[in-house]
């Protein structure tokens, strides 16, 4: 499963004894340790970018969900809970997304923390779901090796968003599961606006392109995403944009009306051009997920009395674009998934590209936002980089931003912006990826780059019937 590196024989035949000693830590992973119904932890060759001398293991927990486990020889007792991004869409947990995400977050295995990071037990959306999976393999974690000193939740993208969630859901500190969050490159926004820009490209490309559906085709709206048995492919998508845009084309290949068409897509929408592609896919097909799997069919977005401005005609953009109303009960059920509340009472330290072209910087702003209105904006540092990319940061930041957020939690003492950027060298020295801090950055609100819905996102609470609902009967809210 890992393209590894091997072992002495004497530790192999150790490991099939079902009993592990990492003499350095006092750890023990017997076989007997999995819970009933499981596969593993079982040993695993670990990624070729693990570098330190580590252990590696994989399984799947009582609900289906594949994971990763490392654990250096020079363990330093604690452990990173990693969340990852997406979502993935696959109807099953994928066995080879933990591995994956193992070798490319080894940087923090290099730094002495153990890892474990789940696939979570279906593909699709599912904010609590995925943070429930990752609650899981922190407990399983525990059992198999022995408790860590100090428990962190790390998220990326979408999983920052569920790194959020697990925070603010199973508590922290003391009697809590977890001692700080390192999010990066988080979408922080939540569901409920999170989604909003995709929900203004769909209709702004539909606009201009007549093509997603095209005129001939079964009509269907577009917040669904998709009509529920559609067999359209993402290269059927991508020859559709290229169709009405030419983007896949140099400017000099495109007709007059393809460049027309990109320009007003990209300036309506504030969408960078290289990432015009993959929001379009997101707000295809993980929209059809969030709505015919998880929403039964029902409409948790609106655009009503959004203006659209940048167009080379506003007037008749306005006019034309489709307009509809989010379902009430729909738009609960998104936003109790996954909005964040702010109530995360440990250390949260952020890390974010300052270009980033698929979760906006201004994200951040709305995060920070939310722990304001919790009165808990004194738990937050965030830092930014003058990077462009979403996916990928310098290693030499993430080990150092889990060093700052470590030392944070063990004395106390809160990082400022500068004091991180400050600190990050010592780590490039090893790394030679670059620190790009700007100490100074400050991201403008939300509502700055995405635009506002008339009356904001505030729906009726749940009643706890209606929430004992939400929880355990299928097709309500979004489904486990």
């Amino acid at each position: 499963m890992f393209g590894g590196r091997g072992r002495s024989r004497a530790r192999t035949a150790a490991l099939i004894g079902g009993l592990v000693m990492a003499v350095a830590a006092g750890l023990t992973a017997p076989a007997s340790a999995a819970p009933a119904g499981a596969q593993g932890p079982r040993p695993a060759d670990c990624p070729k970018a693990v570098t330190a001398a580590a252990e590696c293991y994989t399984g799947r927990d009582d609900n289906g969900a594949h994971y990763a486990i490392a654990v250096p020889e020079n363990w330093n007792g604690s452990l990173v809970l990693h969340a990852h991004g997406g979502p993935d869409l696959g109807a099953h947990s994928d066995p080879e997304r933990s591995t994956e995400d193992l070798g490319r977050w080894a940087v923090m295995v290099d730094q002495g923390y153990a890892w474990a990071g789940s696939s979570y037990r279906r593909g699709g959306y599912g904010t609590r779901m995925a943070a429930q999976d990752t609650e899981n393999l922190r407990k399983l974690f525990t059992r198999a090796f022995r408790a860590p000193v100090r428990t962190y939740l790390h998220g990326q993208s979408w999983g920052g968003n569920v790194a959020a969630k697990a925070a603010e859901t199973y508590g922290s500190g003391g009697k809590g599961a977890y001692d700080g969050v390192l999010l990066t490159n988080g979408v922080l926004g939540g569901g409920s606006r999170g989604y909003d820009y995709r929900v203004d490209l769909r209709v702004v490309y539909q606009y201009y392109c007549r093509n997603h559906p095209r005129p001939a085709e079964p009509a269907y709206p577009v917040w669904s995403g998709l009509p529920q048995g559609s067999t359209m492919t993402g290269a059927d998508l991508d020859a559709r944009l290229q169709e009405c845009t030419g983007t896949a084309s140099p400017p000099a290949a495109r007709t007059a009306r393809q460049q027309r068409n990109l320009d007003d897509i990209l300036a309506v929408t504030r969408i960078p051009e290289r990432a015009l592609q993959s929001h379009l896919r997101f707000a295809t097909f993980t929209f059809r997920d969030l709505v015919h799997a998880r929403l039964d069919g029902r409409n948790p977005f609106g655009n009503r009395g959004v203006h659209y401005t940048g167009s080379h005609d506003d007037k008749a953009l306005n006019a034309g674009v489709a307009r509809f109303a989010a379902d009430p009960a729909a738009a609960r059920d998104l936003s109790y998934d996954s909005d964040l509340t702010g109530k995360v009472p440990v250390p949260v330290l952020t890390l974010h590209a300052i270009d980033d072209p698929t979760a906006f910087v201004e994200h951040e702003a709305a995060y920070r936002a939310t722990l304001r209105g919790a009165g808990r904006d004194r738990n937050l540092v965030q830092t930014f980089t003058r990077e462009n990319e979403h996916s990928g940061l310098s290693a030499a930041e993430y080990a150092n931003s889990l060093a700052a957020l470590d030392t944070w939690v063990r004395t106390g003492r809160k990082p400022t912006p500068a004091s991180v950027a400050a600190s990050c060298p010592a780590f490039d020295a090893t790394y030679r990826t670059g620190c790009f801090y700007d100490a100074r950055f400050v991201p403008k609100e939300y509502a700055t780059r995405v635009r506002p819905r008339p009356g904001g996102h505030i729906w009726p609470a749940m009643t706890a019937a209606q929430e004992r609902a939400w929880r355990h009967v299928p097709g309500v809210g979004i489904a486990p």
